[in-house]
């Protein structure tokens, strides 16, 4: 087969440019290339190259940030050989990334997908994350990085690619990340940046063992800060926007004379209706392993503290409305209406316990 010779008879105006650029061995065989055609144009000097094991690329200059992706993608989704020989070619194989399978792009690379300014620029990774199923049978090779796991997320897709969500990407970063500040930038960009809620992000890291190192601890301390001061600035735009009385913000509840009740977000003394904005999550167990979704400082077998507090409240009479940070981004007039409504439902209830009002 001369250098000139077609692909194929097969049409490859199905496949984008840069599957033309970059193609597995599998798909080249689709196309008519026998083992011995593509190691023959791969010869030094020749036209193409090889990228990864099993991956070629159709060109002979060095690849672009788009063609070491699907380069990873091409060879992380490869299924094991017993698979490749049972499983007949299905309808639509050579259809864009079915030759993926289930693998998708994590790590730093995601990020850069997601367009996180704090992520370094994709040519200059010299490994790219590739999350895949833990029994998928291929090693870490060149540039593409392995990354295993039980159960995979659902993809999102960035210029035609799967691309693993911002809190799992975020996890895998972080995995291989020693430097204190560089983990900090990231997590607070994916907050600032409305890419996702810390808790997603903690419950990521919680997951993958994470929260044992200290710097992935500081670093999200900040986050949790960071998470709380949005937080709190929506929910001043939701009292603004919607029109409810001003409240007293950022109190703390105190029985004249008597015990602390604890802090509130926002408290309308007039109705003793009290918001509570809920930024918890999950945190280090305190026997070293990843605990299960816990409240921050909750033990074994034991209330947390904020469910005390809460029940304490609405045994004095004061009802207690609960948001999260997620509710106040993504269903504010939902939030309104509930905090409305529990003003409103003042006037039908017995008359709270007197409460002293401190600022907190």
């Amino acid at each position: 087969m001369n250098h000139n010779t077609p692909l194929s008879p097969r049409p490859l105006r199905h496949l984008t440019a840069v599957q033309r650029r970059v193609m597995s061995s599998a798909q080249l065989r689709e196309h008519g290339v026998s083992g011995a055609d593509t190691s023959a144009h791969c010869r030094p000097g020749g036209p193409w190259q090889q990228f990864l094991p099993g991956v070629y690329l159709l060109h002979p200059g060095p690849p672009t940030s788009e063609e070491r992706l699907h380069g990873v993608l091409l060879y992380s989704g490869r299924p094991p050989a017993k698979e490749a020989r049972s499983v007949p070619a299905q309808p639509g194989a050579g259809e864009p990334h079915a030759a993926y399978a289930d693998a998708m792009i994590t790590g730093l690379a995601a990020l850069a997908l997601h367009r996180f300014s704090s992520a370094p620029p994709l040519l200059s990774l010299d490994r790219i994350d590739v999350l895949v199923p833990r029994t998928r049978r291929l090693r870490s090779t060149g540039c593409a990085r392995l990354v295993r796991a039980n159960s995979l997320p659902t993809p999102q897709q960035i210029t035609g690619l799967p691309v693993a969500p911002v809190p799992r990407a975020l996890a895998d970063a972080v995995a291989q990340l020693a430097e204190a500040g560089a983990v900090r930038r990231l997590l607070t960009e994916a907050v600032r940046g409305g890419h996702c809620e810390p808790a997603a992000v903690v419950r990521e890291l919680n997951n993958a063992r994470l929260l044992t190192r200290p710097h992935v601890v500081d670093a999200v301390d900040s986050l949790l800060a960071e998470g709380r001061a949005l937080a709190e600035d929506r929910l001043y735009a939701l009292v603004r926007d919607f029109g409810l009385p001003d409240p007293l913000w950022n109190v703390d509840l105190r029985l004249p004379g008597g015990p602390h009740l604890g802090g509130v977000d926002a408290y309308w003394p007039e109705h003793s209706v009290a918001v509570e904005l809920d930024t918890r999550a999950p945190r280090q167990g305190e026997d070293g392993l990843s605990s299960p979704l816990v409240e921050r400082g909750r033990e074994p077998g034991e209330w947390s503290e904020y469910t005390r507090k809460r029940e304490h409240l609405e045994r004095l009479g004061i009802t207690v409305v609960h948001v999260t940070p997620k509710k106040l981004r993504d269903t504010a007039e939902q939030q309104a209406t509930v905090v409305r409504t529990a003003l409103m439902a003042a006037a039908d209830r017995d008359p709270a316990a007197y409460v002293v009002v401190l600022p907190r």
